[in-house]
This record gives structure tokens, sequence and C-alpha cells, in this order.
């Protein structure tokens, strides 16, 4: 199997230490399954034409970036032009800001990348830095241009690595409250509480990601496999489970808290080693 590619490559900078260090994408989309569109009278993949009204299909050389200041007049750019935009977070991420490592909100973390040192040279340095971090529980707050986009970015240790999570930027993020706005303040029952809290108590483990899986796709799995054996042929699909009603009295919590606690706690899941058969199609492409 290829090595994969780094995403960036550039400076892990700390005050005047910098250090040569490269991004990996710490995430894959080949587990997700993907669709294409289909035509079904003829059975081909749907194809998208990039076109001008009035005009019809154009070459990929006579496109440009255009930004719209009014109603349908653009600033036209090259992607040159847009290159050439000097920005040291291109190259360089500095890390400029140290907060406790509980501090930031879930809802702010997008996506993450592994930070691994270029060569050896580099690693001595590298592994202060990452030590650091984990010694005072810190993370580390810079900003970095990837792909035509500056993020604010968390740098925190991983393994004998570290790992580089993109954050939302605050106007990115929705105001909770007028959400929630309809949900009373006041306390929850006493008693209810602590039947809640001891059945939380006792669901309580380590996170181990390996331990959950992805019931959907694998569902989806098993459709797609029926399908291609039945040859085109429509297939039995199981009906939804009704929707339950909703209500203030619909179900007597104490009693279902109660009931909960007296049930016997069920095992950790196993970790199964049987492979699961999966639909092998002809060519596997992501929907266009």
């Amino acid at each position: 199997m290829p090595s994969p590619r780094p995403y960036w490559t550039g400076q892990l900078r700390l005050s005047l230490v910098s250090i040569p260090v490269e991004l990996y994408t710490a995430t894959k989309s080949a587990a997700k399954i993907h669709f294409n569109q289909v035509h079904k009278p003829s059975g081909k993949r749907i194809r998208y034409e990039k076109v001008v009204p009035g005009i019809g299909p154009v070459d990929a050389d006579d496109i440009l970036k255009g930004f719209e200041y009014e109603k349908g007049q653009y600033v036209l750019l090259t992607d040159d032009e847009i290159d050439a935009v000097k920005l040291e977070t291109r190259k360089t991420l500095e890390l400029t800001q140290f907060v406790d490592a509980c501090e930031i909100d879930p809802i702010y973390f997008d996506r993450p990348y592994f930070v691994v040192p270029q060569d050896e040279l580099a690693e001595d340095a590298f592994r202060v830095v990452r030590d650091a971090l984990r010694k005072s529980k810190k993370i580390g707050l810079g900003q970095l241009a990837l792909r035509g986009h500056e993020y604010v970015v968390a740098v925190k240790p991983c393994g004998n690595g570290l790992l580089m999570e993109t954050l939302r930027y605050e106007d990115e993020i929705r105001k909770a409250a007028p959400f929630f706005k309809g949900i009373s303040g006041k306390p929850a029952d006493k008693e209810l509480m602590e039947l809640a809290e001891q059945l939380i108590e006792r669901k309580t483990a380590p996170f181990d990601a390996a331990a959950f899986e992805d019931h959907y796709a694998e569902a989806l799995r098993e459709l797609i496999d029926r399908r291609r054996k039945a040859g085109g042929r429509k297939v039995a699909v199981e009906e939804e489970e009704p929707e339950r009603p909703r209500g203030e009295n619909v179900v007597d919590l104490m009693s279902a808290l109660k009931k909960s606690l007296a049930k016997r706690p069920a095992a950790a899941p196993a970790k199964s080693n049987k492979k699961t058969k999966r639909a092998k199609p002809a060519r596997q492409r992501k929907a266009g």
C-alpha cells in the first residue's frame, strides 16, 4: 500500500523555534458508502456539465473565480492571483496561545489532522513540544491557511505525535439560546435525578471507538448485496418501527428508570473477527 501524501508541509513554530512538519488527514472517507446518480431507463451514470445560459457547455480553461460585489457584477480572479496572496500562515503554523485542554467547547472542533516531523533532525524539537503540551495539559492555538481558507487550529498530543484540529470561527456557530428557549430551566426532580445518576454510573466505562459499529452502513451493504444477487429485481425491505407517541404522560419516568436499574448490565460489545461480506461493485466512485 503506497504511503499517503502529506496534506500540507511547513513549519510548526513556538516562539523562535521552528520545526519542519507534515500534516496528514486523520479521517478517511473510503469507509463510507457513496452513491452515484443513475439514469433509470439506460442504467448509465448521470454527469454534470458546466454551462453558461445562452452559450452552453464551456471549457475548464475559460472558467475564472468571481466575487459578486453587486447583483450580476463580479470581480474576476485567476488561480495564480489567488495563490499569490501573501499569508505567513500558508507555510507556518505558529502557536500563539495556550489553553487548558477542556476549555474549548466541542462545537468548535471541525477536522483532525496528524502532525509529524518531516525528518529525524526535526524530531528532537518536535518531541519537546509534544511532551511539554502533555505535561502541562494544554492545547496550543494558532492559525493556518489550507486550500484557500485560513483556520484557527488547536494542537495537542496524540500518541507519539501531535493532533491538529481546525476550529470553526465564532460567526460560524449558531447561538443556542433560541433553540432552547422553550425548555424550562427549573431543576429536575431530585429523586429522579438520583436514579438517572445511578444509571449513568452503571453504564460508565472507558471510551473505545472500536466497540461501536455503523449499523446503518452495514444494513445498506447487506441491501446492496441482496439487490446485486437478485439481478436487479426488487428485494424486501423491512418496514420502519412505528413512531413512538410523544407527550408528558406517555411513560412513567420513575418506573422506567427503576426498571432500567433493575436490568442486569449488558456485557461490553465483543470485537468480532468475522469479516462481513460486502458488495463489490464493478467500480466505486464518489457521488457526482
